[in-house]
């Protein structure tokens, strides 16, 4: 019998190797996960799932992590939902900036699982509580 998933997670990333790391990451720790190349793919994705949580990619080739964050913060039923952003993006002020675009969170690349493990957790668990 297949354990019941923790929750769903979109992920929007562009490289490959970091959806493969997050999959298997994610995956082993029971999360049922959706996956989106683009921030196009996203919204696509999000036409038909609503995700317990984003992991979004700060930089993509045809949108920005920052406005397809605020795009889909403004859509209705998505404005609860954490955005934890996951970027290279790791210069002074680049932690507000990805907070005022509306993120909820902030992990800087590379990935360190521990970190991104305890973040989903952390925000799903608020759900939990609400």
């Amino acid at each position: 019998m297949t354990p019941i998933a923790k929750g769903t997670i979109l992920y929007v990333e562009d490289n490959p190797d970091n959806r493969m790391l997050v999959r298997r990451v994610l995956l082993s720790e029971d999360y049922s996960l959706l996956e989106a190349t683009s921030a196009g793919q996203a919204m696509s994705v999000l036409e038909s799932n609503r995700p317990d949580l984003i992991l979004m990619d700060i930089n993509m080739p045809d949108m920005d992590g920052y406005t397809l964050t605020s795009q889909i913060k403004s859509m209705s039923g998505f404005e609860g939902i954490p955005i934890i952003a996951i970027t290279a993006n790791v210069m002074r002020g680049d932690r507000e900036k990805t907070l005022q675009a509306g993120c909820d969170g902030y992990i800087q690349k590379p990935i360190d699982i521990d970190q991104l493990t305890r973040e989903i957790e952390k925000f799903l668990a608020r759900r939990h509580d609400a």
